[in-house]
């Protein structure tokens, strides 16, 4: 008897099975529906941020190049428009954060300190500040193309700063990237073609070696800075900040320029630059409103690409982030060619291809990197259900 109402059990089961399997199946399809609409809106703000990277900075080194070639003589000032800009973005601040059920920063109880904020925001608004200054003697001394191609190697340096503050996880493709985006800036040193004098009166004048080597260093040391300095932003937002709101990417970037523009504001004024500037907007090229659109636009561009830049930082990683930058470099050197009639000889283009292929060998990693994550996390809600 107990065999027959065992037997009775079990068929009673299979015969409720398919409802409880077709509620299971619902249940799971509404667990899952609100995840993939938090995805989709998660990588359409990844989507935007990369545009408005990518645009900002191509632009902005493009204008850049264009101030010093039509007779801009100034540092500080080609230096102070990247950074001074940040104003426009307030409006900003009248946008909601959606709340997301998961994220990869971990939430916090208890809110930093005004004074832990306060030494994050000063260390990070300097090392900024030092960065812009030395991109700004790069581009004065290099051609346009050559320097956006130094500026690949970012992606290495920011790396190695990973590697000891993010816990970043060396994998083949990622070394892979790190050697190509290494040697494709390596070989610039190499090129024989003549650069342009940013102190000069014109964009043909040849500069001497010295100066090709000091652009060439400075571009190099602000590329680690800035690779050190998106690693720290990283740690920040994890360690510190621990919120998931735009808003406190807007307070990273607003509070950040406050710092750095201010310590540039201080070297302008220190340098007695600004006595110059009447004669070098009457001694502009194309004329003094010209020389204004140029710092203004310049000021606009860079502003984007530090709402794309942190925005991705937030939404992904410091490392993604650089790699979205990386990926534009090759843009600039194409333009280079069409508007300042820079030389592309075969040094440049060989060191063009590896920094796109070290781009895709990290690209692909990270891909790689999203199909795993998204595999644990089904195979997680199954076993939960």
């Amino acid at each position: 008897m107990g065999d027959v109402g065992e037997l009775r059990l079990q068929f009673g089961d299979e015969k409720a099975s398919p409802r409880k399997q077709t509620s299971s199946i619902n249940l799971s399809q509404r667990r899952r529906n609100p995840r993939i609409k938090v995805n989709y809106r998660r990588w359409l703000r990844i989507g935007v941020y990369t545009v408005l990277l990518i645009a900002g900075q191509s632009v902005g080194t493009m204008l850049g190049r264009l101030y010093f070639d039509k007779g801009g003589k100034s540092k500080w000032l080609a230096t102070l428009v990247t950074l001074i800009g940040f104003p426009i973005l307030l409006p900003l601040y009248m946008i909601k954060s959606p709340k997301t059920p998961s994220s990869n920063i971990t939430l916090q109880s208890n809110p930093p300190t005004a004074t832990k904020l306060a030494f994050l925001y000063v260390s990070l608004g300097l090392l900024v500040a030092i960065g812009c200054f030395l991109y700004s003697v790069g581009l004065m001394y290099l051609p346009v193309s050559t320097y956006s191609l130094i500026c690949a190697s970012q992606l290495a340096f920011n790396a190695f700063f990973s590697y000891f503050l993010n816990s970043l996880i060396f994998t083949p493709f990622i070394l892979n990237s790190l050697v190509l985006l290494t040697i494709s800036s390596s070989l610039l040193m190499f090129q024989p073609e003549p650069v342009s004098d940013g102190a000069s009166d014109g964009p043909n004048h040849p500069a001497s070696r010295a100066k090709f080597i000091t652009g060439f260093v400075c571009t190099v040391a602000a590329s680690a800075g800035y690779g050190l300095m998106l690693s720290l932003t990283q740690l920040a937002f994890k360690k510190v900040i621990k919120k998931e709101t735009f808003k406190a990417v807007m307070d990273m970037i607003i509070y950040q320029s406050i710092v750095s523009s201010s310590a540039i504001l201080i070297g302008f004024f220190a340098s007695g630059e600004w006595r110059s500037l009447k004669g070098e907007m009457d001694g502009f090229h194309l004329g003094k409103a010209s020389y204004v659109m140029t710092l203004v636009w310049t000021a606009i561009s860079w502003q984007l690409f530090s709402v794309g830049c942190v925005g991705l930082i937030f939404e992904v990683s410091s490392l993604f982030s650089n790699a979205i930058s990386a990926l534009g470099l090759p843009v600039v050197p194409v333009f280079a060619v069409v508007f300042f009639h820079d030389k592309m000889d075969g040094i440049k283009i060989v060191s063009m291809i590896l920094a796109v292929w070290g781009f895709v060998s990290y690209g692909y990693q990270n891909y790689l990197d999203d199909l795993n994550e998204s595999s644990t996390v089904e195979n997680r809600d199954a076993i939960r259900e």
